[in-house]
């Protein structure tokens, strides 16, 4: 017994432990992940700051280059130029752009006219202002020397006709005026300038820091400690900048070289944080609902070993059983194998069977066919010979091309047939829908002439190229045409009356409907299902495959058939294919 208990101590000691190893696990592995969730997010919202803080000075940018060249700045370097008037247009742009300055200023860098006041330094010394007299656009930002608050210049050059620079436009962009508009949205974000200072900011406590390494210099206030730790190839930051930052932060950074600063944001982990506790947590307590779960089975089943002792023999004879029932099953699913393969077999035979089928079927007509032209070319044949020998070789020629003609219709029915007859095993490809439907028309042609049966059919002026086979195709048209001919040949009335009209239409969806005449269809919902036919027992034409073939035939094109009867008596046969597409063939 102390042996017992002893064991089970340990168990619970080696649980405990493995609970909290994979628990740590767990808890890591959600942090990572959750991390870059938060990342994610946090780079989604750095890049909208970014964007819209280079939005907005790209519209101060381009307000220098459009009013640069303005013919009211540019008169001022000559002896007419009106101050007065140019004062009054920087400080129409000024009010307009809100911006905090503009003035314009010539080569040596004094200002001609000015809106907000002018430039306190030597504009000549800044290299802004000599990057725009070198013809390029210039840029800078820091504190503006007139009125020490922030600011973004830009200085667009003003070209005199020979191309010669010969003034600046100066715009001065207030940095806080933009700030207003994004100041406690987002996460922390902030804008640092070359040296690692901060220079825009949606949190103004953070104004004026330096980043140095181990922390940021906040001047005379002293230094703010940073711990950077890495947590899945992310910097999180532990800091105490502001109490309007976390703690914990997830520091991400985009550098702008448009504007010439560099945007970090500072993305609070706390979520992060909590998902990775709830699933340790979790975890945790998984595993111990489940090891108590064991324990509790463990006490069981040495309190169930002296029974199951008792039932091992019972265990052993129904194992046998069983053993003997799966052997016979085993046998049983090779022969369903067996059966299922000899079916696909069977199923490949029906169609080849059905298109002979149908053959037969047209056989007496097809004859009367053939007969038909080969009585005619030996008739021209004749009359040619005659003419020969009365000494007409027009006539006689006439009558040779006719003999061409025969022939050649003669030639189309064979190879019709031998197409249709045919085992087709090709690969799907590209057909076109009015060739296979003028195949199918000719095939039963003869057929429909001796029931007396009118087929209207015209060819869509427009090919309509479609995925599947031509032969197997061809064999569901003449499948619906040869039922149609059967149902208007055995209704009331005889045949002789009876119309079959074949529509083609094209366009992403092709598909060719078939009417009839005939009495409908009886049963709709059982017209597609094997040796389903409303022929007579005993009459010749037929096993109710037909229709069965051809649904099979069309879905295998990745199509569909339906049937259904016609509001004004008659059914209709629709049959839905896919328009050729390189990709769908492929």
């Amino acid at each position: 017994m102390k042996t017992a208990s002893g064991f089970t101590f340990g168990l619970v000691l080696v649980g405990l432990l493995a609970a909290s190893t994979l628990a740590a696990g767990i808890w890591r592995y959600g942090y990572v992940q959750a991390l870059e969730q938060v990342a994610a997010r946090g780079k989604a919202d750095l890049a909208l700051a970014s964007d819209r803080l280079v939005t907005q000075l790209s519209r101060y940018r381009e307000t220098a280059v459009l009013m640069a060249d303005h013919p009211v700045l540019a008169a001022l370097h000559n002896a007419d130029g009106d101050r007065v008037a140019a004062d009054a247009l920087l400080l129409e742009v000024r009010d307009k752009t809100s911006a905090l300055m503009v003035h314009y200023a010539d080569r040596t860098g004094r200002v001609l006219a000015a809106a907000g006041g002018e430039a306190g330094a030597d504009l000549q010394q800044a290299a802004y202002f000599r990057r725009a007299l070198n013809g390029a656009l210039g840029a800078t930002h820091g504190s503006s020397a007139a009125t020490g608050q922030r600011a973004y210049s830009f200085a667009a050059p003003s070209f005199d006709h020979s191309g010669r620079v010969q003034g600046v436009l100066i715009v001065v962009v207030d940095i806080e005026n933009l700030e207003q508009d994004w100041r406690g949205a987002w996460p922390t974000v902030y804008f640092n300038d070359p040296d690692g200072r901060v220079f825009i900011t949606n949190r103004s406590e953070m104004l004026g820091w330096q980043q140095i390494p181990g922390g940021m210099d906040r001047g005379v206030a002293g230094l703010a400690s940073i711990d950077a730790v890495k947590a899945g190839g992310l910097e999180i930051w532990r800091q105490d900048l502001s109490p309007y930052i976390p703690d914990r932060a997830l520091r991400l950074v985009q550098p702008l070289p448009v504007i010439g600063l560099v945007g970090e944001s500072l993305v609070d982990v706390g979520p992060a944080l909590r998902l990775a506790g709830l699933q340790a947590a979790a975890v945790g307590a998984l595993c111990m609902f489940f090891g108590s779960v064991l324990l509790v089975v463990m006490a069981r089943r040495r309190a169930l070993a002296s029974a199951n002792v008792v039932l091992e023999s019972r265990v052993r004879d129904r194992t046998r059983d069983l053993e003997d029932a799966n052997t016979a099953l085993r046998r049983e699913v090779t022969e369903r194998e067996e059966a299922e393969a000899a079916l696909k077999r069977a199923q490949s035979d029906l169609v080849q069977a059905g298109k002979l089928s149908a053959l037969g079927q047209m056989s007496a007509g097809i004859s009367h066919e053939l007969n038909q032209p080969l009585m005619a070319i030996r008739q021209f044949a004749d009359n040619g010979l005659a003419f020969l020998d009365r000494g007409q070789p027009e006539v006689a020629g006439e009558n040779l091309t006719r003999v061409s003609q025969m022939a050649a219709r003669a030639a189309r029915i064979i190879k019709n047939l031998r197409a249709f007859a045919r085992n087709e095993s090709e690969p799907m490809g590209k057909v076109n829908l009015g060739d296979v439907v003028d195949q199918a028309v000719e095939l039963t042609h003869a057929r429909l002439a001796a029931d007396g049966i009118a087929l209207e059919w015209q060819r869509p002026g427009q090919a309509i190229h479609v995925l599947g086979g031509e032969v197997r195709l061809a064999q569901v048209f003449v499948n619906l045409i040869n039922n149609a001919a059967d149902a208007m040949s055995g209704q009331k009335g005889g045949a002789g009356q009876g119309r079959i009209e074949i529509i083609a239409t094209g366009g992403a969806s092709p598909r060719v409907e078939v009417r009839d005449t005939g009495p409908g269809i009886a049963d709709p919902e059982r017209i597609f299902e094997p040796f389903y036919s409303t022929k007579e027992v005993g009459e010749s034409e037929g096993m109710g495959l037909g229709l069965s073939i051809s649904y099979g035939l069309v879905q295998s094109f990745g199509g569909q058939i339906r049937g259904a009867n016609a509001p004004d008596g008659g059914a209709i046969f629709t049959v839905m294919l896919e328009a050729w597409r390189a990709e769908a063939a492929a």
